[in-house]
């Protein structure tokens, strides 16, 4: 005992939390795990993205808790994941062999693929390859956010704690000063272990770890292959794809924007936010990328949960919804956590919820849009939300706003926000009008024609010569270059060339875009630029026939992602670094929108807007490439 804890202080006392790209995401479609390079899981959540921490070492280092596998003496390690799957491998190498732990949630039926069930069992398998390899293996339970240290009972390699089990392939010791659980274990070459952390009242028989394994690499694997982009950047794709996934939560069809809270934008300050809710504009692009990388039968789970959650009201939708309907969004600071390098407040629950963000009804039927364009959506299903919802628009598109960007120093007319209004209706007229849906569609027309004009007025900037971030501010936003990707102006027009050109030349440093410079924010301190903003400068750059640009453009920001493939929200353009909650969907909807986009450009030789492609990604599985496919198989 007191040798175990004594190893256990020493390897405390070396560590340090990891920079944010050094961690791998596990999950199963209910929550997620960030798991170090070292083999330490530092966030976990269970049994909901939503639910209170069980580790949290990454928002705290002393008080968070964590869960450590690795060799008891001084080791190198790097990580992988097993081809086209969830499933984190790291390999150990120390001077008396090498081992590898194994990183997975249990995913048990590999043939319901939108809504897969998930017990909850987070399992890590220990494997030597060479040598011998002495393994100590860490686990400091903190429950609810670091509030509470657990009562263990123990049933030697069993304990049971709260309502959660935890097993090991040999008994557990406890530390009564340090509530501790530890284990330590020799493994020889081709020697496996097993260890499985899951809730007690788990109704699920519990498969053999081994068997888990197989089935969750089928799982995934079975779900990435239905990918029908073919192109040169297929595996960046798909690894962003499966990011995507294992961030919906399968019992609503629900899309958080990142699993994690209050990982900061910039290190020390303040802008520190939880992203652990399902945003109506994240879970549209989300939605409108899936698709285009040709995951057209996944889409139900999404409109699903829309139909249930979105209740459309006098005062229209709000911006952000919890998971569930039990979930709470009441933000509150966490004052006793220390925050990631001392970057406070830790918060949870997020108050954006009672934003208004106009862009919102744009995003929502830009992706029904798109669905019923590439023949996966009848949005007649969801026309008595759609109706009022238009309505509510014609009703109220002169109201400011917050903004996309969710900025908390009052609100204004954001061009972005009324350009995506005014592509609303559109969409809505062309669905009605197609589908001989009920709707005052001439009133809708003339709306949408008079919001356009009033954009290309008040929108424009001489000063700027471009299209700036509000009618009342002298500044440029980076949401301003995806009005071409949703149909708005022609990616060729004169504006958009010279709007693009002002973004290179004042929001762009070291080949990174920042949102915006210089605008009221109401809160203090400093961000990094933001990865999807760089992403959307490249689409508007294709669209623009600027292809070799755009093309040399995501070469250097795809090698900039972490060493698994995976971004975070923002990237400091100095050091390189990942900042921001981890992994962001924003960010991996970029990957995936651009290399469509050059696919398609490569296929066809002419340049369109996504929305203009929706009707050739159906029919053609994303640039040709379900022909291709079923022509190999």
């Amino acid at each position: 005992m007191n040798g175990l804890t004594a190893c256990y202080q020493r390897l405390e006392h070396l560590m340090t939390i990891p920079a944010i790209s050094d961690y791998g995401v596990i999950g199963n479609c209910h929550t997620a795990a960030l798991v170090s390079r070292s083999g330490s899981i530092d966030w976990l959540c269970l049994p909901r993205f939503d639910s209170p921490s069980l580790f949290a070492r990454i928002l705290d280092l002393n008080q968070g808790g964590f869960w450590a596998i690795q060799p008891l003496s001084q080791f190198e390690s790097q990580h992988r994941y097993i081809d086209a799957t969830n499933v984190l491998k790291t390999s150990f190498s120390c001077n008396t062999g090498e081992v590898q732990l194994l990183d997975f949630m249990e995913v048990t039926d590999s043939h319901q693929i939108c809504r897969p069930h998930a017990p909850g069992r987070l399992i890590r398998i220990v494997e030597g390859l060479a040598g011998t390899v002495e393994i100590l293996c860490t686990c400091v339970p903190r429950l609810n956010y670091a509030q509470e240290i657990p009562q263990f009972q123990h049933f030697g390699q069993k304990i049971t704690f709260k309502q959660f089990q935890i097993h090991a392939p040999i008994a557990w010791n406890i530390d009564p000063q340090t509530h501790t659980l530890t284990c330590r274990f020799t493994l020889h070459a081709g020697e496996q272990v097993a260890f499985t952390l899951a809730l007690q009242d788990s109704s699920t028989p519990d498969a053999e770890p081994y068997e888990a394994l197989e089935s969750a690499i089928a799982f995934w694997q079975h779900w990435a292959g239905q990918c029908t982009y073919q192109g040169h950047y297929r595996d960046a794709v798909i690894r962003s794809a499966l990011a995507l996934k294992l961030m919906t939560y399968a019992p609503t069809g629900a899309i958080v924007a990142a699993p994690t809270t209050s990982l900061p934008e910039e290190i020390g300050g303040e802008r520190n936010w939880d992203y652990r809710y399902t945003w109506i504009r994240d879970a549209s692009f989300t939605l409108y990328a899936l698709l285009l990388a040709g995951y057209l039968e996944n889409e139900s789970p999404f409109f699903d949960w829309l139909k249930q959650t979105v209740q459309v009201e006098k005062t229209g939708i709000q911006i952000l919804y919890p998971i569930t309907s039990e979930g709470q969004t009441v933000e509150q600071t966490l004052d006793y956590l220390q925050g990631y390098r001392n970057s406070r407040p830790v918060r949870i629950g997020n108050n954006a919820v009672g934003q208004v963000q106009l862009d919102v009804y744009g995003e929502v039927l830009s992706a029904i849009h798109f669905a019923w364009k590439a023949g996966k959506y009848d949005p007649s299903e969801l026309w008595h939300d759609i109706c009022p919802m238009l309505n509510w628009i014609v009703e109220h598109w002169q109201a400011p706003d917050n903004g996309i960007w969710e900025v908390r120093g009052g609100k204004r007319c954001f061009v972005y926000g009324k350009a995506m209004l005014s592509v609303a209706l559109r969409c809505g007229v062309e669905m009605a009008t197609s589908l001989n849906l009920p709707g005052d569609c001439d009133r809708w027309q003339q709306v949408c024609e008079q919001i356009r004009a009033e954009v290309l007025e008040k929108g424009w900037s001489d000063q700027l010569q471009a299209f700036k971030q509000s009618y009342e501010d002298e500044t440029l936003d980076a949401a301003n270059l995806l009005l071409p990707v949703m149909g708005f102006i022609e990616g060729t027009d004169p504006r958009m060339i010279s709007t693009i050109d002002a973004t290179l030349k004042h929001l762009v440093s070291n080949g990174l875009c920042y949102r915006y410079r210089n605008a009221p924010e109401g809160v203090t301190g400093h961000e990094a630029s933001f990865v999807l903003c760089t992403f959307w400068l490249i689409n508007a750059l294709i669209l623009a026939n600027r292809v070799d640009e755009a093309a040399a453009w995501f070469e250097q920001m795809l090698s900039r992602s972490t060493p698994l493939g995976l971004f975070a929200e923002e990237i400091d353009p100095a050091t390189g670094e990942h900042l921001g909650n981890f992994p962001q969907a924003f960010s991996h909807i970029g990957v995936i929108n651009v290399a469509v986009s050059l696919a398609h450009i490569g296929h066809t030789g002419t340049v369109k807007s996504q929305h203009k492609a929706a009707a050739d990604a159906a029919g053609h599985g994303g640039s040709g490439a379900a022909k291709q496919r079923r022509s190999s198989e």
